[in-house]
Formats: structure tokens, sequence, C-alpha cells
């Protein structure tokens, strides 16, 4: 059985009232939902705030789910909603972090170099304009293709495209 098969069949058990299968639906995905998460907002507890609220609404929304896009899709749009809930709230209090937070002292100068770079990188992405920010880290940070990219942002794969091809122009000043 595939991947594909294998989530849909758990879904299906899922909203049938199979903790067992909700469980391990939220198990596979919950590494993608915390990454998402933190490479929105950048912060460790924040990205785990979220991932936990992501979950909360994948159980309160299971039943809704129709299968008419992958069940990723669903829940990456889920994900994306829960960031933009919590910047509209205000959590987001700090819009950069600190680089060396994931810079252990053991670490090779040029390791903790690039990650530091790294560090930069996201945190200019994470300050681009809405649209371009999620095609961007939809593209590059979880390597989707435009047209998966935008499946789950709602738009045509042409405009996320041109969102990439302004992030890019944007990156260049800002880097």
């Amino acid at each position: 059985m595939d991947a594909e098969a294998l989530t849909s069949a758990l879904v299906l058990r899922a909203q049938k009232g199979d903790g067992t299968a909700f469980a391990e639906l939220i198990e596979a995905q919950y590494d993608c939902i915390y990454r998402t998460a933190w490479r929105w907002c950048g912060r460790r507890d924040d990205a785990e705030d979220i991932a936990q609220e992501v979950c909360v609404k994948i159980g309160q929304g299971l039943a809704r789910f129709d299968g008419r896009s992958a069940f990723s899709s669903w829940v990456y749009r889920i994900t994306l909603n829960a960031v933009r809930d919590w910047q509209r709230a205000g959590a987001r209090r700090v819009r950069h972090h600190d680089a060396f937070a994931d810079v252990s002292p053991s670490e090779a100068e040029a390791e903790q170099e690039a990650v530091a770079t790294a560090c930069e990188l996201w945190a200019a992405v994470r300050s681009l304009p809405e649209k371009q920010r999620d095609a961007v880290l939809l593209v590059y940070a979880e390597e989707l293709s435009h047209a998966e990219a935008a499946a789950i942002m709602g738009i045509k794969e042409a405009t996320v495209s041109f969102h990439v091809f302004e992030a890019r122009k944007t990156l260049r000043g800002l880097l």
C-alpha cells in the first residue's frame, strides 16, 4: 500500500472515531507541521505552540475533510492559517531570533557560520510580504513544486512563480 493510500485509509478510520488512526495521522504529520511553523515564525516555543494548535484543529476539522486535495495539502493550509492567526494576534514579539541558539560551542567555526547565515536568510524570508513569504517557504523550505504550493495557497501556479520571483528581488536587496 503506497503512502497516499495508507493516509486515506487512516483518515477514513479517524473520521469514524478511531483514536489510534488519528494518533498515527498526527504522528506522521507532526514533524512537517512543526518544521513549517518554525520556518514561518523562527522560534521553537512559538512553533511548538502553533504545532499543538494545528493538531487540535486537525482533530476538530477532520470530519469535514473531503479528500478533494491531498491530506498533506490540507494540513499545510491549516498550518499556514494557524501561523497567520498567531501573527495577527500579536504573538510575534521578536522578528529575528538569535542565530547562536542553534549553534553549540562544539561545532566547527564553518558550521557556525553556515547556521548563522541560514538563520539570517530565514529571518529575511520571514520579513517578506505574506504571499511572497508563503511561496518561498513552500517552494524552497518545503521543497514543493509551484503547482503544489499553488494548491495550498489557493492561487494559480503562475502567481506562485511571480511571488517567488518578486521575493528573490527583495531578498537580494535585504541580504
